[in-house]
């Protein structure tokens, strides 16, 4: 990890930045042959409270049906998808844990070649 404390002085290193300058989400290898997923292709996560594009990270570190989003990034906020509800005695927001659904973001050539391999959303329907 190369950012703490939400990016706010991390960032502004370059040195820093330049190591881990793009917001990622680490997925099970398993999780993103499912998906028909690459390492470095974006994906939409989705909650009932919002949504993120961000680029995949394929990383054993992860169990499966499991992901792991920083939340250093205002370009992929992580806390947009969690669920803003305080605990009634620290007070802290509950932004560690939530449930998500993930999908590929592709362009056109991209669904199109999915959909020959059987990695659509599409092909399912």
């Amino acid at each position: 990890m190369y950012h703490w404390h939400t990016g706010t002085m991390t960032r502004r290193s370059f040195a820093l930045d330049a190591r881990e300058s793009t917001p990622t989400v680490e997925l099970n290898p398993a999780d993103a042959a499912a998906l028909g997923v690459q390492d470095g292709e974006m994906i939409a996560i989705s909650s009932r409270r919002g949504s993120i594009q961000i680029a995949a990270r394929i990383s054993g570190r992860v169990a499966r049906h499991q992901v792991f989003v920083p939340m250093h990034y205002r370009e992929a906020a992580a806390n947009l998808l969690t669920n803003p509800a305080l605990d009634p005695y620290a007070g802290i927001p509950e932004f560690k844990v939530c449930a998500v659904k993930l999908s590929p973001v592709r362009d056109h050539a991209q669904e199109a070649a999915a959909i020959a391999t059987g990695h659509s959303e599409r092909s399912e329907e």
